[in-house]
Protein backbone atom coordinates (compact mmCIF):
# COMPACT_ATOMS: atom_id res chain seq x y z
CA UNK A 1 0.00 0.00 0.00
CA UNK A 2 0.94 3.61 -0.40
CA UNK A 3 0.97 6.03 2.51
CA UNK A 4 -1.12 9.15 2.01
CA UNK A 5 -1.13 12.33 4.10
CA UNK A 6 -3.66 15.09 3.51
CA UNK A 7 -3.21 18.71 4.52
CA UNK A 8 -4.78 22.08 3.87
CA UNK A 9 -8.13 21.71 5.54
CA UNK A 10 -9.58 24.32 7.86
CA UNK A 11 -12.37 26.77 8.52
CA UNK A 12 -13.48 29.07 5.71
CA UNK A 13 -16.44 31.32 5.08
CA UNK A 14 -18.99 30.52 2.41
CA UNK A 15 -17.75 31.71 -0.95
CA UNK A 16 -14.14 31.20 0.02
CA UNK A 17 -11.46 28.84 -1.24
CA UNK A 18 -9.13 26.17 0.07
CA UNK A 19 -6.52 23.97 -1.51
CA UNK A 20 -6.03 20.48 -0.17
CA UNK A 21 -2.83 18.55 -0.72
CA UNK A 22 -2.14 14.86 -0.42
CA UNK A 23 1.46 13.65 -0.27
CA UNK A 24 2.09 10.04 -1.24
CA UNK A 25 4.95 7.74 -0.35
CA UNK A 26 5.74 4.06 -0.43
CA UNK A 27 5.29 3.20 -4.08
CA UNK A 28 5.61 4.78 -7.51
CA UNK A 29 3.12 7.64 -7.44
CA UNK A 30 2.85 7.97 -11.20
CA UNK A 31 1.49 4.40 -11.39
CA UNK A 32 -1.50 5.27 -9.21
CA UNK A 33 -4.80 6.80 -10.16
CA UNK A 34 -5.87 9.19 -7.43
CA UNK A 35 -9.16 10.32 -6.02
CA UNK A 36 -10.70 12.62 -3.44
CA UNK A 37 -13.71 11.61 -1.37
CA UNK A 38 -15.52 13.29 1.48
CA UNK A 39 -17.71 12.30 4.38
CA UNK A 40 -20.06 14.63 6.20
CA UNK A 41 -21.43 13.83 9.67
CA UNK A 42 -24.14 11.21 9.46
CA UNK A 43 -23.59 10.61 5.77
CA UNK A 44 -21.79 8.02 3.70
CA UNK A 45 -18.45 8.69 2.09
CA UNK A 46 -18.97 10.18 -1.35
CA UNK A 47 -16.87 10.67 -4.44
CA UNK A 48 -15.56 14.15 -5.16
CA UNK A 49 -12.96 13.93 -7.92
CA UNK A 50 -10.53 11.56 -9.62
CA UNK A 51 -7.49 11.95 -11.82
CA UNK A 52 -5.59 9.64 -14.13
CA UNK A 53 -1.95 8.73 -13.76
CA UNK A 54 -0.79 11.36 -16.24
CA UNK A 55 -3.24 13.96 -15.00
CA UNK A 56 -4.81 14.33 -18.42
CA UNK A 57 -8.14 12.76 -17.44
CA UNK A 58 -10.28 14.03 -14.59
CA UNK A 59 -13.76 13.31 -13.30
CA UNK A 60 -15.94 15.19 -10.83
CA UNK A 61 -19.09 14.72 -8.85
CA UNK A 62 -21.89 16.87 -10.19
CA UNK A 63 -22.07 18.73 -6.88
CA UNK A 64 -18.54 20.11 -7.27
CA UNK A 65 -18.19 20.39 -11.03
CA UNK A 66 -17.08 23.88 -12.02
CA UNK A 67 -15.99 24.74 -8.47
CA UNK A 68 -13.35 22.14 -7.63
CA UNK A 69 -10.23 21.20 -9.59
CA UNK A 70 -8.13 18.10 -9.06
CA UNK A 71 -4.52 18.10 -10.22
CA UNK A 72 -1.31 16.24 -9.54
CA UNK A 73 2.43 16.78 -9.61
CA UNK A 74 4.12 13.46 -10.19
CA UNK A 75 7.54 14.98 -9.52
CA UNK A 76 6.35 15.90 -6.02
CA UNK A 77 4.25 12.78 -5.43
CA UNK A 78 1.33 15.03 -4.58
CA UNK A 79 -2.29 15.37 -5.62
CA UNK A 80 -4.24 18.56 -5.03
CA UNK A 81 -7.85 19.60 -4.73
CA UNK A 82 -8.51 23.28 -5.35
CA UNK A 83 -11.91 24.18 -3.91
CA UNK A 84 -13.56 27.47 -4.86
CA UNK A 85 -16.98 28.97 -4.14
CA UNK A 86 -17.32 26.80 -1.08
CA UNK A 87 -20.69 26.45 0.57
CA UNK A 88 -21.87 24.91 3.83
CA UNK A 89 -22.76 21.66 2.08
CA UNK A 90 -19.07 21.16 1.35
CA UNK A 91 -18.36 20.74 5.07
CA UNK A 92 -16.88 17.28 5.54
CA UNK A 93 -13.75 15.30 6.21
CA UNK A 94 -11.88 15.03 2.91
CA UNK A 95 -9.88 11.92 2.09
CA UNK A 96 -7.47 11.22 -0.69
CA UNK A 97 -7.22 7.71 -2.07
CA UNK A 98 -4.94 5.77 -4.39
CA UNK A 99 -5.80 3.11 -6.91
CA UNK A 100 -2.95 1.09 -8.38
CA UNK A 101 -2.70 0.47 -12.08
CA UNK A 102 -4.56 1.43 -15.20
CA UNK A 103 -8.17 1.54 -16.26
CA UNK A 104 -10.67 4.36 -16.13
CA UNK A 105 -11.04 6.77 -13.25
CA UNK A 106 -13.34 5.34 -10.63
CA UNK A 107 -16.04 6.98 -8.52
CA UNK A 108 -16.31 3.91 -6.26
CA UNK A 109 -14.51 3.97 -2.93
CA UNK A 110 -14.15 0.19 -3.07
CA UNK A 111 -11.85 0.48 -6.08
CA UNK A 112 -9.19 2.34 -4.11
CA UNK A 113 -6.68 0.37 -2.08
CA UNK A 114 -5.06 3.10 0.04
CA UNK A 115 -6.53 5.97 2.03
CA UNK A 116 -5.27 8.94 3.98
CA UNK A 117 -6.43 9.90 7.46
CA UNK A 118 -8.53 12.77 6.20
CA UNK A 119 -8.55 16.52 6.70
CA UNK A 120 -11.49 18.50 8.05
CA UNK A 121 -13.05 21.23 5.91
CA UNK A 122 -15.62 23.42 7.62
CA UNK A 123 -17.51 26.09 5.71
CA UNK A 124 -19.35 28.69 7.79
CA UNK A 125 -22.32 30.69 6.56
Amino acid sequence: QVQLAESGGGLVQAGGSLRLSCAASGRTFSNDRMGWFRQAPGKEREFVAAISRSGHSTDYADSVKGRFTISRDNAKNTVYLQMNSLNTEDTAVYYCAARRGGGPNSVRAADYDSWGQGTQVTVSS
